[in-house]
């Protein structure tokens, strides 16, 4: 082979290695993290926002965390996005209207924003009934239809191209057990099957491709955390219960990461602390087993997975209204 040749079957190989490096990032799900692999939780760029009650969730490498009440006490509309790639932290469009306790989920390549506190100008607050959708290529926030109740702290997931919200308060209930279900192509809405345990300030997550389980939450106006467990399969429209939590929580954030549901965050009110403890919930053996504590506990905390990493966005340091801009990981072993 001459010298020339050479040359250029190499330069096709780096070529072909380029290409594929820029593939392999582009995919769902894999993404070269910043920051060491370790068996505890470390921190990473903080948020240019300090919030509690936020909403979060991933599309590709980004993290969106979505309004909230703000260090100034008010509820807010803004959302900043995380460069899982780049370790740095984008401002993105704001939400038409400021919600704090939202429901948020990915589907697709789009993020959705369901109901949440609605601030009035009497200082009063309104369980929103709407559906935004956005479009990260667009930078662009769409109202959907509304969904039939208005709700939050609710928990919103997305099951096989469908949302799922359950539970929160709503205007007339703190303990809600209604299920609805949004279908994004027919723009339609359709009750599910009522989750047994109605409850706010919860958290979900989905084990498997058709299994939603939601995690603790508050009984209704009542102070006091539920260890709850309750799973709803898509397939039957049918509940169960399931092994209940290791530490009672509210306020706390849950993420679909691996095969488990790991629960994270949360607050003890009346004079108590935010939740350290994490834990997680397997396929195999369906028990909750133990995870590295969090280094800053935190409750309204936003929380995101890439691979077998865990984010923890925002929040309270403290119980009620305190608010952080913390940005630390896990990952889980």
């Amino acid at each position: 082979m001459s010298a020339a040749v050479a040359r250029i079957a190499i330069g096709v190989a780096v070529a072909c290695l380029l290409a594929g490096g820029v593939v392999f990032a582009a995919t769902d799900g894999e993404s070269s993290a910043p920051g060491r692999a370790t068996d505890s939780w470390a921190a990473l760029a903080p948020s240019p926002l300090e919030r509690t009650e936020v909403g979060a969730a991933r599309i590709r490498d980004r993290i969106y965390v979505v309004g909230g009440f703000e260090s100034s006490g008010g509820t807010t509309g803004e959302m900043v996005a995380y460069d899982v790639s780049e370790d740095r932290w984008l401002r993105r469009a704001i939400l038409p209207i400021a919600v704090n306790h939202p429901g948020v989920t990915a589907l697709g390549r789009k993020l959705y924003l369901l109901g949440g506190n609605r601030p009035h100008a009497d200082g009063t607050e309104e369980q929103s009934a709407r559906l935004y959708a956005y479009s990260p290529r667009r930078n662009r926030w769409l109202r959907l239809r509304d969904a039939p109740t208005g709700r939050a702290a609710l928990a919103l997931v997305a099951i096989d191209g469908r949302l799922y919200a359950v539970g929160g308060a709503s205007a007339t209930s703190g303990q809600v057990r209604k299920l609805e279900i949004y279908d994004p192509k027919r723009n339609r809405w359709r009750r599910g099957a009522p989750m047994p345990t109605g409850r706010n300030h919860i958290a979900a997550g989905v084990l498997v491709d058709r299994e939603m389980i939601v995690t603790g939450g508050r009984p209704g106006p009542i102070h006091g955390n539920l260890d709850t467990v309750e799973s709803y399969d898509v397939a039957k429209d049918r509940w169960r219960t399931l092994p209940p939590l290791r530490t009672a929580r509210s306020g706390h954030a849950a993420v679909s990461q691996g095969g488990l549901v790991v629960v994270l965050g949360g607050e003890e009110l009346d004079g108590g602390t935010t939740i350290e403890e994490v834990e997680a919930f397997g396929v195999d053996g369906r028990v909750w087993r133990p995870l590295p504590e969090m280094v800053t506990p935190r409750h309204g905390v936003g929380a995101a997975e890439l691979g077998k990493r865990v984010f923890a966005l925002e929040g309270g340091p403290q119980p009620g209204l305190s608010y952080s801009g913390a940005l630390e990981y896990l990952d889980v072993p």
